[in-house]
């Protein structure tokens, strides 16, 4: 295996294999997860349903025949299989290049267990490369980003595009972020914040990291 879609589907069919049978699985949005949506749809008759992260993964959940269920009407979930845009050893995270991070940090944060798939392009030793993003009120938008240019970021309106909740997103480039736990609480008490895309203070329990030698599984 070399490219990296083969590298996603690996990770994808790797990760059925912590999915327990007669349970609701959270999915996460974006390409690696979407290559878990077509595996899971080889086991649903062994599940009893999903929550989505997104309209886009509920559209193709549902169009593998998946029954798609609401978090409210889940309860706990055993799992949560999510991709991300980068990843410590520390499986601290960036997500939501996709635009989705509010409600895959719900599920995930409803989840007993957060696996995660990735290649190995994904794989940093500090996170920050990767513009961190962050969803915001639309009245907010201004004051916002003065905050997280205090912060040292630059701050960039991701144009054209809405959130699943009708909000914009702020992709702040130009951090290294040595301690991500903390910035994501900081990040989390700026007035018109709904949520930013570091997934730290609930980090990825397993990872499962595509290579060109295999599938590689890390644990903290």
């Amino acid at each position: 295996m070399t490219n990296q879609d083969e590298l996603k589907r690996a990770v994808a069919r790797a990760a059925i294999d912590y999915v327990p049978i007669d349970s609701i699985v959270g999915v996460g949005t974006g390409s690696t997860a979407n290559f878990f949506i077509d595996e899971l749809a080889r086991i649903k008759h062994k599940i009893r349903g999903a929550v989505a992260s997104s309209e886009a993964s509920a559209k193709r959940l549902m169009g593998h025949g998946i029954e798609v269920l609401p978090l409210n009407d889940a309860g706990d979930l055993q799992v949560y299989v999510d991709g991300a845009d980068e990843i410590t050893s520390h499986l601290h995270m960036i997500k939501g290049g996709g635009g989705a991070l509010t409600r895959e940090k719900i599920v995930a944060s409803a989840s007993r267990k957060f696996v995660c798939v990735c290649d190995a392009s994904k794989l940093v030793d500090v996170l920050g490369k990767f513009p961190l993003p962050v969803e915001v009120i639309p009245m907010a938008r201004s004051s916002v980003a003065r905050q997280l240019a205090a912060l040292g970021g630059q701050p960039k309106l991701r144009e054209g595009f809405t959130t699943d909740n009708g909000n914009i997103i702020l992709d702040v480039h130009g951090l290294s972020i040595m301690n991500p736990v903390e910035l994501e609480s900081t990040l989390d008490h700026i007035a018109g914040v709904v949520t930013n895309g570091l997934f730290a203070r609930r980090g990825a329990d397993v990872l499962l990291l595509g290579t060109t030698e295999g599938v590689k599984t890390m644990t903290v």
